[in-house]
């Protein structure tokens, strides 16, 4: 019997070696927490990377944006260069050299001067007021008369 009570001494002895070690021992406590950091930095670079790889696509975008607005303005400056200054020699158009390799702007998207296919009602016919030599005249069809407002109770 005395075998019996040594044996499950000694067993005892050992589990309880192994939780006091376990819970003195500053190695496995730090390894702990530089496990727990490691997560937390792998896990903050990804976040990091995401954050750049979206900062990147909205650049892309944006400097895409910006090129096809160039494009359509050096196209208008081309356009109305040529339609404004017709007897103008090439070599004095800064922008008849390129006119001809020129590539049109692929956007769905219409230009401003496409949509507007005649005057706003506010412009005048001709110079008038001090530009003006004579007297100007008001046709009947020009005279916009503003709409009666409703009273809302």
């Amino acid at each position: 019997m005395s075998w019996i009570i040594a044996i499950s001494i000694f067993i005892a002895g050992i589990f309880i070696g192994y939780i006091v070690s376990r819970l003195t021992n500053k190695t496995q406590n730090q390894q702990i927490s530089l496990k727990k950091d490691l997560d937390k930095s792998k896990y903050e670079l990804e976040q990091y990377r995401q954050e750049l790889v979206d900062h990147f696509a909205r650049s892309a975008e944006l400097l895409d944006n910006v090129s096809k607005d160039y494009s359509k303005l050096y196209e208008h400056m081309a356009k109305t260069s040529a339609e404004l200054m017709p007897n103008l020699p090439t070599q004095d158009n800064p922008f008849a050299q390129r006119i001809t390799t020129l590539e049109q702007v692929k956007n769905n998207e219409p230009i401003e001067d496409e949509v507007m296919d005649h005057q706003p009602r506010d412009y005048a016919n001709g110079a008038t007021g001090l530009f003006s030599d004579k007297a100007a005249t008001v046709r009947d069809d020009e005279i916009v008369m503003p709409e009666p407002q409703v009273k809302a109770s």
